[in-house]
């Protein structure tokens, strides 16, 4: 009964704290909800990007050594000991290349995306790195296959932004969290000469995605450009992808032994990052601190999905550049997130990753959605100075 009047305590103070607008943080998720978020992740991630991302999350939340936002990680111990054997990240590496066709340079075979497979090559550069049989070459094999793909092989846009799609050129808004943080890390792990060209490839792809996608009037980027077809609307989770992927670029710059000499690129991507999160923190509903799933269509649904992952944005930044202004916003989306997660463990009110306009039906589920739930208590955790544990 006491552990139950200290929660409602804890939730008056916070309510209050929000009302008056500070940028102290809700309490995070528990050990138990992450754990069964985790769980349910592992179980329903099966698309490329699915895997991609869930690698991302799990190496931020269990192994944040290991991560990009670490410095720790440049370069990644060629040995992991019982306490940071990523085990989990290391088997999504493991099975991919595994189950990789030979003559398939893309690390999932008849991907219609280029960009979704190349999600799941820093998992695959970090088992190269860290392989305890030297003679082993099939990871380094695969993650090579992957980037000569992207870079010699995918079709592009007249200005050379790499597409989205291998049918045609079109430019997504995902892509940016697909594929430029890959190339990035392929340059950390690769070094030598090469490795500031690949760093430059992966900002200039941030740069020319940007050029096609962002509408500077409401300070959003648009979900898909060129093609067939387009989709002119700002969509809430295309905006977390490509906030989320230039912060990855950006600090793996930041923390290599390049970042003197990316100063410049880093500078702009800081900038094109706070941009979306001024554009999205503007459209938060303030009622419940959730975001729409088209940001700007006060008719369109609440998405907890892209509200879990543009908080995680918002921590980092605050984490990395200590700017606050974007923490009431995420602490708000935090609590909404929290009373969205059921008593399974399954994150509810998440847009259908595979419609894009349509919430996900009551007996499904959103992978993804999994993932980022994971990714905004890591970066909360980090905000806060909370345990890794």
């Amino acid at each position: 009964m006491k552990r139950r009047s200290r929660r409602l305590l804890s939730w008056i103070v916070w309510s209050f704290l929000v009302v008056t607008g500070s940028t102290t943080s809700p309490p995070g998720l528990d050990d138990a909800t992450v754990s069964q978020v985790r769980a349910n992740l592992l179980q329903v991630a099966s698309a490329s990007w699915e895997l991609g991302t869930a690698a991302e999350a799990l190496t931020e939340l269990s192994w944040p050594a290991l991560s990009v936002f670490r410095s720790t990680a440049f370069p990644p111990p060629t040995q992991l000991n019982a306490s940071l054997n990523a085990s989990d990240v290391l088997q999504i590496a493991s099975e991919t290349v595994q189950n990789k066709p030979f003559d398939s340079m893309a690390l999932v075979a008849n991907d219609s995306a280029v960009g979704d497979p190349a999600s799941i090559g820093n998992a695959v550069l970090l088992a190269n790195w860290t392989r305890t049989d030297l003679s082993d070459t099939s990871f380094s094999f695969a993650a090579g296959q992957q980037l000569d793909y992207l870079l010699n092989y995918a079709p592009r846009s007249a200005e050379g932004a790499i597409s989205q799609r291998w049918d045609q050129v079109q430019l997504w808004a995902d892509f940016i969290y697909m594929a430029p943080p890959f190339i990035a890390y392929f340059a950390i792990t690769q070094g030598g000469g090469g490795a500031l060209l690949l760093l430059q490839a992966a900002y200039d792809q941030c740069r020319l995605y940007r050029d096609q996608l962002f509408d500077s009037d409401v300070s959003l980027w648009r979900h898909v450009a060129l093609g067939t077809w387009q989709d002119n609307l700002h969509w809430a989770t295309g905006n977390g992808w490509a906030a989320a992927g230039m912060l990855r670029v950006m600090e793996t710059m930041n923390n290599s032994a390049y970042a003197n000499q990316l100063v410049a690129q880093t500078s702009n991507m800081t900038s094109w990052i706070n941009e979306i999160m001024t554009g999205v923190w503007t459209y938060q509903q303030q009622e419940s601190g959730a975001l729409l799933n088209i940001l700007d269509d006060p008719t369109s649904f609440v998405d907890s999905s892209s509200t879990a992952l543009l908080s995680s944005v918002a921590y980092r930044m605050a984490t990395l550049t200590n700017n606050n202004t974007y923490v009431t916003s995420a602490n708000k989306a935090l609590s909404f997130v929290s009373q969205n997660i059921n008593a399974n463990g399954w994150l509810q009110n998440t847009v259908d990753p595979y419609t894009f306009w349509t919430p996900t039906a009551a007996n499904g589920s959103s992978a993804e959605g999994q993932a980022f739930v994971l990714l905004m208590h890591a970066a909360w955790r980090d905000y806060t100075g909370g345990s890794a544990d």
